[in-house]
């Protein structure tokens, strides 16, 4: 390897940037895996615990698939790795949980109010800490009395022509419905009808990440397969969590590299910014069509790491640009929550000092100055809440209190 990723800026890698050791770096991995399937180590130790060890604190950020000159993509690496090590190992209970988000959180949905006391007691806290391993400092979700599709349903029709295929993602539906709504809101205001499709499931990104790749492939099939419909049809899918929404396009064309529906799908699906900045021909774009009152002060966007590393910061420096709100982007690169990583009890400093090397900072500082802050992950949203008690706005929800409503 070449090296680049033992640099202490960018995207690539946050856990070496902190720890400044060579087996933390992608090359260090890398050249771990390689060793073990070219025979230079025995063959069982790519399923070892030390090749876990090796691979532990890698964040799946994607940072090296964008910035390693030989494009090493260790987060599809890691996930690979992780399904074989759990074929031999077992898979722990927390990572089960953790990959089935999707099914307990509509468990917690349904017992929203129990369910939202138990866990910000102090008892819950230690349970959650001793018998699952996730340190009592982390803000568990707060589960939505009323889920966003339920909210949906008795939405009324605007009776638009055009129409988007919103991709409902875990975290919208059952804990976060404003987001949804906001951007529900922001989409009819652009003049586009907003579809959920029913058959929809989850896309599959907490089980790719801790491994499960056979179920996370049949969720992939089950999405192409309801998708393909509205695609063919020109209708775009829009996702509101960076980490679904390309996964879509990433992982998706892993599994299915000669299906041309998987193929048709990502060509088709964007992230809200992306979606309300593209142009097509002469068509204005869709947030030009929106009418928004002056914003009353500033915004500091923290971008998701896979939106950088894949996608890049210009559709959201212009999608505020264009609604005329002053935005200024924070250079820091991963926030060091990737997802469950930091709800690891033996992540946790490490996922902190990540965070407080440039985000945190840079947010206090922000927020001294009268910024509203905002991110369009989850998990930057949550890591900016437990490690600056700061409430991060998803971009949707920014805009859509500017609308002016005629």
């Amino acid at each position: 390897g070449l090296g680049v990723c033992r640099k202490e800026d960018g995207l690539m890698c946050p856990s070496y940037q902190v720890t400044l050791e060579e087996t933390h770096s992608t090359r260090g991995r890398a050249n771990a895996l390689r060793a073990a399937i070219s025979g230079a180590l025995p063959l069982e130790s790519l399923t070892s615990n030390q090749m876990y060890e090796v691979l532990d604190l890698c964040l799946a950020c994607k940072g090296c698939k964008a910035e390693c000159p030989t494009a090493v993509d260790m987060a599809r690496l890691k996930s690979e790795f992780l399904a074989l090590y759990h074929a031999e190992h077992g898979v722990p209970l927390r990572d089960f949980l953790f990959a089935h988000i999707a099914k307990f959180s509509r468990f917690g949905s349904a017992c929203a109010a129990l369910v939202n006391f138990s866990t910000r007691t102090i008892f819950f806290r230690w349970i959650q800490e001793k018998l699952v391993g996730i340190p009592r400092q982390r803000t568990l979700p707060h589960f939505a009395n009323v889920t966003f599709s339920e909210w949906f349903s008795k939405h009324p029709d605007p009776g638009f022509t055009e129409t988007v295929v919103l991709f409902l993602d875990t975290y919208t539906q059952y804990q976060y419905p404003e987001v949804g709504i906001a951007a529900v809101d922001v989409l009819e205001a652009a003049g586009y009808r907003v579809n959920l499709v029913s058959e929809q499931v989850c896309c599959g990104r907490p089980m790719i990440s801790k491994g499960l790749l056979k179920e996370a492939k049949a969720l992939a099939e089950t999405n192409i397969r309801v998708l393909t419909p509205y695609v063919e049809a020109g209708v775009p899918v829009v996702g509101l969590e960076p980490s679904c929404l390309i996964t879509l396009r990433d992982e998706y064309l892993d599994f299915f590299p000669h299906d041309p529906r998987a193929k048709q799908l990502a060509k088709n699906s964007f992230t809200f910014e992306e979606f309300l900045v593209r142009s097509r021909g002469s068509d204005a774009r869709p947030i030009d069509r929106i009418q928004f009152r002056e914003a009353d002060g500033s915004v500091l966007f923290h971008n998701h790491c896979y939106s950088k590393a894949l996608i890049g910061s210009e559709p959201s420096n212009a999608m505020f640009e264009a609604a005329g709100i002053d935005v200024e982007e924070i250079d820091s690169g991963c926030c060091g929550m990737a997802g469950a990583f930091g709800y690891e009890i033996e992540h946790y400093p490490l996922s902190m000092e990540i965070a407080e090397a440039r985000l945190l900072p840079a947010v206090r500082n922000g927020v001294g100055q009268g910024a509203q802050i905002s991110a369009s992950g989850l998990s930057c949203r949550t890591q900016i809440h437990d490690g600056a008690d700061v409430l991060a706005l998803h971009p949707a929800q920014i805009l859509a209190k500017l609308i002016v409503n005629e």
